[in-house]
């Protein structure tokens, strides 16, 4: 099978497309084919080694120290059962399911194996392969923060959102919808009319104004790309109010019942797939570039192959 392996640290260019044997399927787990994924932020600080100071330090021990010590990356997919393990029972051959790899990696490639009891399960009825895959990055990631938030525990919560047009920034969006909070968000001039579009009245564009100076206080501040800090925004919040980003050592935990939620919710048509832009596997590196300019809305999806040619 083709796999993109990232053999060292460094810029988009260290991903090549390589034959790699195909993976086991074991008695416990399920082998998918990959039939979209996606390039997230996670994947590129990864691929970077994009982070400063004593984290470096932490995610090269982890990670690997010289190069990543699992070479093919990615983290999200969505795919279809090709073979399953003696032992499966929730899954069968042909059915479309969506997941989540974490640390694990592995969704650069044309097919993984995964455990039956990972971060995976049916796909959303009404979506299609390139939908699923751009959904769990974000929203995970958004639901854990907004829960370590506290925004189900606060009637109708004023939320602010900073960096609201990014994969983890459009799921909040409508996860805070969702909760039906008071909602502000910033954001480049560029990224209001997305925000219109997903239902948002009170948008502030920080190339036009400076968001610390409104006189709004807020219950929630959540940082969605980890480009503030909590000094810069305290004079906002109420009091007992929570700040929360991605930008620090808390990581966002992974949960089966997490990624049923999204289903759910997307087969409701409360939650939609944002997508910017679509690549073929081959223009992998190409899709890691347009990421690590930093401009992209929504999520940039993989294809692994023609969907068109895949029975929907």
């Amino acid at each position: 099978m083709k796999a993109a392996i990232c053999s060292q640290y460094g810029p988009p260019e260290v991903l090549q497309l390589q034959e790699v044997a195909m993976p086991l399927c074991k008695d416990n787990e399920i082998l998918v084919k990959i039939m979209a994924t996606a390039v997230n932020s996670g994947d590129v600080r990864v691929r970077g080694l994009v982070v400063s100071g004593f984290l470096k330090i932490v995610m090269r021990l982890v990670l690997g120290f010289f190069k990543p010590r699992r070479p093919i990356l990615g983290t999200v997919y969505a795919g279809i059962v090709v073979e399953t393990g003696k032992n499966i029972s929730q899954f069968k051959v042909d059915e479309k399911v969506f997941g989540i790899t974490g640390f694990k990696f592995g969704t650069y490639a044309e097919y993984i194996s995964v455990n039956e009891k990972s971060i995976v399960t049916h796909m959303p009825i009404n979506a299609s392969f390139e939908a699923a895959a751009s959904l769990p990055f974000g929203w995970h990631t958004a639901i854990h923060f907004l829960e370590r938030a506290g925004i189900e525990n606060v009637k109708k919560p004023k939320v602010l959102i900073y960096g609201s047009t990014g994969s983890v920034g459009v799921a909040a969006v409508q996860l805070a919808n969702y909760f039906n909070v008071a909602l502000t968000v910033v954001c480049s001039s560029e990224g209001r009319e997305l925000m219109r579009n997903l239902g948002v009245d009170n948008v502030i564009c920080y190339d036009l104004q400076d968001f610390t100076q409104t006189p709004q206080k807020f219950d929630i501040i959540f940082d969605a790309v980890g480009k503030t800090s909590k000094p810069v925004c305290k004079h906002l919040l109420n009091t007992g109010g929570n700040f929360v980003t991605v930008g620090g050592l808390d990581m966002a935990t992974e949960k089966v019942i997490h990624l049923q939620f999204i289903r759910q919710l997307f087969e409701k048509r409360k939650c939609r797939a944002i997508i910017d832009r679509v690549y073929p596997f081959s223009d992998i590196v190409a899709a890691h570039a347009y990421v690590d300019a930093g401009r992209k809305k929504g999520d940039v999806v993989v294809t692994m192959c023609e969907i068109d040619e895949v029975v929907k």
